[in-house]
């Protein structure tokens, strides 16, 4: 901005006047940079239509008209993502915004400019978000994914468009891409040292299997249970976790594993009596199926209260326990 506004301050070319053909070119030229001069600081696409004109008249004009050629060229640049800034800024729609960044990118490209290249394409990262973004509120899954697909061909460190797409797979069930998508934010995360990010995705995820095993549990599936219940286990520890593998390993018969994982959620929560109930029964469980009767019963005492009461009472009956 900063040169763009020592540029603006450049005063107007005066045009020499002449009785050839060349000379009358120039002064061609000269009009259209004066226009362009004029214009920069009130009409950003004017001013690049006019600099615009000035380049392609230079050309036809020749050597005499290479300086202000090259004015123009250093100005253009900076005005084509001015203009895309402006888009983005004054909440235009996104596709329009993206059309800027694109045309601001061509530009800078065109004209050797690195920086500018280099906001055009900061420019066109953010358009890319917002429509995926749009696309994502209203539930057009396939378009937002594209859509932040082409931005991280631009920017594949963009984490929000990585989180976004792990969203949208998890709101279409589609577990392995889910996975495939959380793992890379958050090993991108760990790298840039967001520890926020890291907790934030690691919960998701681990919510997200957590639910998946305890469905899977739910309808007997017990294989699969297991598998959703280690996948969310890569994301950390949790009580509730911790219960639905001692209640899936139960059913299985394996009771070591039961009464591990039992006591590892027992270790975790410190609510009240009423709150380890659940993981007192399913120790007891498992205690029972290894033949440990009075540490089963000593379990299923503990675990007598509220939902837990009356399953706790029948099965200290049936092991006589005293």
């Amino acid at each position: 901005m900063k040169r763009m506004s020592k540029i603006a301050g450049i005063l107007i070319v005066s045009a020499i006047t002449g009785a050839n053909l060349n000379a009358q070119t120039r002064n061609d030229v000269v009009t259209s940079y004066n226009e362009g001069a004029k214009t920069m600081q009130t009409d950003v696409k004017a001013a690049i239509e006019a600099f615009e004109k000035v380049v392609v008249l230079s050309d036809q004009v020749g050597e005499t008209a290479v300086d202000l050629k090259q004015k123009a060229v250093q100005v253009l640049p900076g005005l084509y993502v001015t203009l895309a800034s402006n888009s983005l800024k004054e909440k235009k729609p996104a596709p329009e915004t993206i059309n800027a960044a694109k045309k601001a990118s061509a530009a800078a490209e065109k004209y050797g400019s690195a920086t500018s290249k280099e906001n055009a394409s900061k420019i066109l990262v953010q358009g890319y978000y917002n429509l995926g973004t749009e696309f994502y509120t209203k539930k057009d899954y396939e378009n937002a994914l594209l859509t932040f697909d082409s931005l991280l061909v631009i920017n594949p460190a963009y984490l929000n468009a990585i989180y976004n797409k792990a969203l949208i797979f998890r709101s279409q069930n589609n577990a392995t891409s889910f996975e495939e998508n959380i793992d890379i934010f958050i090993e991108k995360a760990k790298s840039g040292n967001d520890s926020a990010k890291v907790k934030q995705a690691s919960k998701l995820a681990l919510e997200y299997f957590r639910a998946s095993g305890s469905q899977a549990n739910q309808a007997n599936k017990l294989d699969e249970a297991i598998v959703m219940l280690n996948k969310a286990a890569k994301y950390g520890d949790n009580k509730d976790l911790f219960y639905y593998f001692a209640d899936v390993y139960n059913k299985q018969k394996n009771f070591s594993n039961g009464a591990e994982y039992a006591n590892k959620g027992l270790t975790l929560e410190t609510g009240d009596a009423e709150a380890k109930a659940k993981f007192y029964f399913q120790l007891g469980l498992a205690q029972e199926g290894k033949g440990q009767i009075p540490e089963a019963c000593a379990s299923f005492k503990n675990s007598m209260y509220g939902a837990f009461a009356e399953p706790s009472k029948v099965q200290r009956t049936n092991l006589k326990c005293k």
